[in-house]
C-alpha cells in the first residue's frame, strides 16, 4: 500500500505501519474551510517518521526535557545545527519533532496522533507556518498555530511553550513573503500569556542593517546553515537557562 486511498462518502484513508494491523483514522465528511487549523496527513513514509520518533521520544521519558517541533528549519538541527545542538540540547534530552515540509495542519495531526503523549518536557520550542505561506492567508496560518499551541498545553500542561516568530526568508525585504510574515508573526504574537506561552521574534538576528537576509547564515535565505543555527541557540539562550537550569 504506497499510498493514500480516499473514498467518496465516509471518507477514510487506510495507513499500514510496517507489520503491524491496518489502522483505519476517519475521517470528516466536510473539512474545515482553514486547511491549516484542520489535523492532516502526509505519506506513509512521513507516517512512519511520525510512529518511529514517538516511540523513541517516548522511551526517554522523563529524560527528556526540551522539545523542538515545526518544519525543515526545525528538522535541520540534525543535519546543519547538528553541532549546535550537540553543544546546547544533548544533556536535556532534547527531542526534535520537526519534520521537512510540514505545515500546521500536519503538526496537528502529528500531536493527535500521540506525539509527546507520555512527556513532561519542561520547555517547548515550536516554530511553524512558512509552508503554508503559498496557500492560506496569515489569519488562517495563525489559527492553525493558535490550535497546535492547545493541542500541546493539553498534552504537556506543565511545559512552557516557546512560540518562536517565523524566521524571515527570501534575500530582500520588501517581497510578500516577508510582508505576510510580518503579519502572521504580529497576530501570533498575540497568543502569549507571559506565563505557559512566551512569544520571542529574534528574526532580525539573521538580517543586515537595511533588511536583506544574508546568505552567511541562510544560503538559500530560507534555511540556516551552522553559523544561523548557532545565532538561533545564542538568541533562546535566556530562555534555556530560565526555565532549564
Amino acid at each position: 500500500m504506497k499510498k493514500i486511498l480516499f473514498f467518496a462518502g465516509a471518507l477514510v484513508f487506510t495507513v499500514a505501519v510496517n507489520a503491524q494491523e491496518w489502522k483505519i483514522y476517519p475521517m470528516p465528511e466536510e473539512f474545515p474551510a482553514n486547511s491549516a487549523a484542520r489535523a492532516f496527513p502526509k505519506d506513509l513514509n512521513w507516517m512512519k517518521r511520525v510512529k518511529t520518533t514517538n516511540e523513541k521520544a517516548l522511551a526517554r521519558g522523563d529524560a527528556v526535557q526540551l522539545v523542538f517541533d515545526g518544519d525543515s528549519i526545525t528538522d535541520g538541527w540534525q543535519g546543519n545545527g547538528r553541532n549546535v545542538w550537540a553543544k546546547h540540547y544533548a544533556q536535556y534530552g532534547a527531542v526534535d519533532f520537526g519534520i521537512s515540509g510540514d505545515r500546521t495542519e500536519h503538526v496537528l495531526w502529528r500531536l493527535s496522533q500521540g506525539q509527546a503523549k507520555g512527556l513532561n518536557p519542561k520547555l517547548i520550542a515550536l516554530m511553524i507556518g512558512t509552508n503554508n505561506l503559498g496557500g492560506n492567508s496569515a489569519e488562517q496560518i495563525a489559527d492553525g498555530v493558535r490550535d497546535i499551541v492547545t493541542e500541546y498545553r493539553k498534552i504537556c500542561p506543565g511545559a512552557v511553550i516557546l512560540l518562536q516568530a517565523v524566521f524571515p526568508r527570501d534575500h530582500k525585504p520588501d517581497t510578500a513573503n516577508r510582508k505576510k510574515i510580518k503579519q502572521l508573526n504580529e497576530l501570533i504574537g498575540r497568543l502569549a500569556d507571559d506565563d505557559k506561552i512566551v512569544f520571542f521574534d529574534f528574526g532580525d538576528k539573521f538580517l543586515e542593517a537595511d533588511g536583506v537576509l544574508s546568505p552567511e547564515v541562510m544560503p538559500d535565505f530560507l534555511h540556516p546553515n551552522e553559523k544561523g543555527y548557532q545565532i538561533w541557540a545564542d538568541a533562546i539562550q535566556p530562555y534555556i537557562d530560565k526555565y532549564l537550569k
